[in-house]
């Protein structure tokens, strides 16, 4: 991780009409770093992401992008600039073929199909189970290769932020670890990265930074090797037990 920061997040608030979901919420996020939203169902964590991606609109604070403020500007330029948004669920297209759903996520970039094949090679080095499938539809694959196969189309766009929401929803634990284990191998990439996530403590394992969110608000947020199993019972669990 470095001192360079990727997104900065102040005060936000965001909603759906007249419902103001989030209240305050700041984070950051810097290259080559992880950091952790961590809450509750309903707590918020969802609309924070659409609010940075530009999927709803800003009512308040501030959201900068490579200290950039980002103002209204909509979601197909943010993504021009490099953010990249897997959102929940392991959005894939199943009747595509695994190569053919990566070539898609690297349209963004302009280049040609023959230009993206060096891209292509990079995902498949680092998920080699998309390789080894590549020309099976992505229909045939299980649940965790469909959420690596979702995060490589992001990474072909060649993201300065990758925002991850719920890469684990819906896996087994065995298959939870994996896709942790292959987020913190992005790091290396210098990248920053995002990650909105339900498996408390294989994401606060590889994350640099944690944010905790309750009610729209953030109560708490720090180092992620200085928060406490106490300190996320408190503000993730209410006090109860993990």
């Amino acid at each position: 991780m470095t001192d360079e920061i990727v997104l900065e997040v102040e005060h936000l608030q965001t909603g759906y009409g007249d419902l103001k979901v989030v209240r305050d919420v700041s984070l950051t996020v810097r290259a080559g770093g992880i950091t952790v939203l961590l809450g509750r169902n309903g707590a918020g964590k969802t609309t924070t992401l659409r609010a940075i991606t530009g999927l709803n609109r800003t009512t308040g604070g501030d959201v900068r992008y490579l200290g950039e403020p980002l103002g209204d500007v909509p979601p197909h330029r943010r993504v021009g600039r490099g953010m990249s948004y897997v959102q929940e669920g392991k959005r894939v297209f199943h009747e595509l073929t695994i190569e053919q759903n990566l070539l898609l996520g690297g349209l963004s970039t302009g280049k040609r199909k023959r230009a993206l094949a060096g891209s292509v090679q990079e995902i498949y080095e680092l998920f080699p189970i998309l390789g080894d499938k590549r020309s099976l539809p992505a229909a045939s694959m299980s649940g965790g290769q469909q959420q690596m196969l979702a995060i490589g189309q992001a990474l072909m766009a060649k993201p300065k932020l990758l925002i991850l929401d719920e890469p684990s929803q819906g896996l087994a634990p065995v298959i939870v670890k994996e896709v942790m284990e292959r987020v913190h191998a992005l790091k290396a990439t210098g990248i920053g990265i995002l990650l909105v996530e339900q498996a408390v403590q294989d994401s606060v394992a590889i994350a640099d930074d944690v944010s905790v969110i309750e009610m729209g608000r953030t109560v708490l947020a720090g180092a992620a090797d200085s928060v406490t199993l106490d300190d996320l019972q408190r503000a993730y669990f209410g006090g109860t037990a993990a």
